[in-house]
């Protein structure tokens, strides 16, 4: 049964948004960003979605259960400055019900 699920992101300004996401729509935390428009067109997502590029990085800030990291991910994020432990590649979580609630900072782009 599709549901929509409640995420917290903030943007890259510190502006906090609360955004209802359907979790039948095979869509990934990228994907939302994009959708709400929470940053500039061309400043989210460069590679598509394919774990090449740091510009939809963010920080899971609670804790929810994310995916583990696959080998693309680990790859691209162990050349950013701005890494942090908790530091992901949006592109990389699929929305599905377990994200209920979670809270997400967009890191900076440089």
């Amino acid at each position: 049964m599709p549901q929509d699920i409640t995420i917290k992101i903030t943007d890259r300004k510190g502006t906090k948004h609360e955004v209802k996401v359907p979790t039948d729509m095979a869509l990934n935390l990228m994907h939302v960003v994009r959708a709400y428009e929470l940053e500039p067109v061309g400043t989210i997502g460069l590679c598509g979605g394919m774990a090449m590029c740091h510009t939809c990085q963010c920080y899971a800030i609670n804790d929810v259960n994310l995916p583990e990291k696959r080998e693309a991910e680990l790859a691209t994020l162990s050349r950013l400055p701005n890494i942090k432990t908790n530091s992901r590649l949006s592109c990389q979580i699929p929305v599905t019900a377990a994200l209920e609630g979670l809270e997400i900072e967009l890191a900076p782009l440089f």
